[in-house]
């Protein structure tokens, strides 16, 4: 097999080796999964401003691209409540929900998000959502969780509320609360309590009956069914949808239809900025999820060839009436504990929802809106974590202020700008944690060949030599930090006849640094002051090197601290060192 093949198609990799076991258990997981994406696939349609069959058609071609081109075992990948926001407030300031545009603008924004995630992946560019702090993408969504939520209460309440960030809603909602229609609210709010109690409730109470934890597990991922066929039936059986009771209709039985994005350089140019951010926060959420489950069962995933099978599925849901997806967490947890063994079981899930869209679509005709609302809410309410602010307050308060930022920008201006704010924040907090980097004056531990901070140490020093040791790669951002530090250190103090850059922690020294260091050795000659490197890393010294900085260097490079001191000191230093 060629290797070069089997690593943009992995399925040649894990397809060679399938067994009847790995069959099995492939597909007791698809079934699972596909009982819990029905409902859950419908709703995400609904958050996106889309058709429910939407949801459905987005589950289904995207999870088969995704098992032939993706690396996780038991991601799962389709509408996600994030991204589906997202797609709702990209859309909507671009053309009229429930018109034909927008449906066409959903279909371009899959595929130029398809686009950008081939195309990172191809050129292994994975490394651009490093960028992002966790912190920060914490922050976003758990201010895109209240956003989601808010947003359903509308469909809860049965009321008409627009909005595309928490104040507009809330002035909307209060503005149209004479018009609840309590019929429908009921539905809703019970609904509601109700997911909300299986999730912490029903798992205790069917284990005090002795039933086993396996399948506890799964019932209590399955609740949404049951609410579902539960309200289906209650309003159907009522005539509910004759007062007032919005019902999700007809929904067209057929397999995902062969559809084109649209090619229109305007709507690109539009949708590109809102394509980047959607690919880079799925892409974010999914590697999460994936390098997770993956470590439980000591897999490996390739990041690279995770946007590859990314950006296949989102083009795959282009092509067939879908919008942007990625790799969910809730399902892809599922899956994994139902037993999943290989992506295959992705490409069972996709099989069965297609039986769905044929066949079951006329059974959810009586199904209220208000269902599919609740799902939402309690799905998206697990997302919600505010103890990232006490953590963050607690370790950081740049990262505290980066996350609280965060969330206060998506809470009031919106999602887009919320994540556009996540990612310049992210950039930011590391150039500035990186441009004032940690530079610590050493001296030698008595007894040993160890340097350590003066500041935390009781150490040995020279007063003719200054050690400074740099905890951090040197670049065009703080080199200049460095220059200062150095001269304000030197230049008060007559007797120090030698500096001596420690460079253990230096992994990388820019062209804007070496410039700098090249000034750094110009002053301090200047100043009757030698300067000296110790304990430089292999590929730095290469990289020094190729220009003329090492031929006017004024001291020495010393394969040690220990040495450098040896040989430059006065000998006050080695006094009590070993043997």
């Amino acid at each position: 097999m060629d290797p070069e093949l089997a690593r943009y198609l992995p399925i040649l990799k894990w397809g060679r080796g399938y067994t009847s076991t790995a069959l099995s258990n492939d597909l007791v997981a698809a079934l699972i999964v596909t009982v819990m994406l029905i409902p859950q696939s419908l709703a995400y349609a609904l958050l996106a401003g889309l058709p429910p069959e939407a949801g459905l058609y987005a589950s289904i071609v995207p999870i088969m691209l995704y098992a032939v081109f993706g690396t996780s075992r038991a991601l799962a990948v389709g509408p996600v409540a994030v991204v589906s926001l997202m797609t709702a407030a990209a859309l909507s300031n671009i053309v009229e929900q429930g018109t034909m545009g927008y449906a066409v603008a959903a279909l371009s924004l899959a595929g130029l998000s398809g686009v950008i995630l081939l195309v990172m992946g191809l050129f292994r560019l994975g490394f651009i959502a490093n960028f992002l702090s966790h912190p920060v993408i914490a922050g976003f969504i758990t201010a895109s969780g209240i956003i989601i939520a808010a947003s359903q209460l509308k469909h809860i309440l049965g009321i008409n509320a627009q909005g595309h960030n928490l104040f507009e809603l809330i002035i909307s909602l209060v503005a149209h609360l004479s018009e609840i229609n309590w019929i429908t609210a009921s539905i809703g709010i019970l609904a509601t309590v109700f997911l909300f109690w299986v999730r912490k409730g029903l798992k205790p109470l069917l284990q005090s009956f002795g039933v086993p934890s396996s399948a506890t597990d799964v019932l209590v991922k399955t609740g949404p069914v049951f609410v579902v066929v539960a309200t289906t039936l209650f309003v159907w059986g009522l005539d509910l949808a004759d007062k007032g009771v919005k019902i999700v209709g007809v929904v067209p039985q057929s397999l995902p239809p062969l559809t084109l994005p649209s090619f229109s350089p305007d709507l690109l140019g539009q949708l590109l900025l809102p394509a980047f951010l959607i690919s880079i926060i799925g892409f974010v959420e999914s590697i999460s999820v994936a390098q997770t489950l993956a470590a439980k069962k000591r897999q490996r995933i390739d990041p690279d060839q995770e946007l590859i099978g990314l950006g296949a599925a989102n083009i795959g849901a282009s092509l067939t009436g879908g919008f942007p997806v990625t790799g969910g967490f809730s399902r892809s947890v599922v899956n994994f504990d139902a037993g999943a063994d290989t992506p295959a079981a992705g490409a069972f899930t996709a099989i069965g929802l297609a039986i769905a869209a044929l066949a079951l679509t006329p059974l959810i005709f009586f199904l209220p809106i208000a269902t599919l609302a609740a799902t939402i809410i309690v799905a998206v309410l697990s997302l919600v974590d505010f103890s990232i602010l006490k953590r963050s307050w607690t370790y950081s308060k740049a990262d505290f202020l980066a996350v609280l930022a965060t969330i206060l920008v998506t809470l009031a201006l919106g999602v887009e700008v919320g994540v556009s704010t996540g990612v310049a924040l992210s950039v930011l907090l590391h150039l500035y944690k990186s441009s004032k980097p940690h530079i610590a004056e050493v001296g030698q531990v008595p007894g040993t060949e160890h340097f350590r901070n003066i500041l935390r140490h009781d150490v040995i020093t020279d007063p003719s030599i200054v050690t400074l040791r740099i905890d951090e790669s040197l670049y065009f951002a703080n080199a200049r930090y460095l220059e200062d530090k150095i001269h304000n250190r030197v230049a008060g103090d007559k007797n120090i006849r030698h500096v001596i850059l420690q460079c253990s922690a230096i992994n990388e020294i820019d062209l804007s640094a070496l410039e700098s260091l090249e000034a750094i050795n110009e002053r301090l000659g200047e100043m009757n002051v030698q300067l000296h490197l110790s304990e430089v890393k292999g590929p730095v010294m290469d990289r020094l090197k190729r220009g003329h900085f090492l031929a006017h260097l004024t001291g020495k490079v010393f394969l040690s601290q220990f040495e450098a001191v040896r040989e430059v000191g006065s000998g006050a230093a080695l006094n009590n060192t070993p043997g």
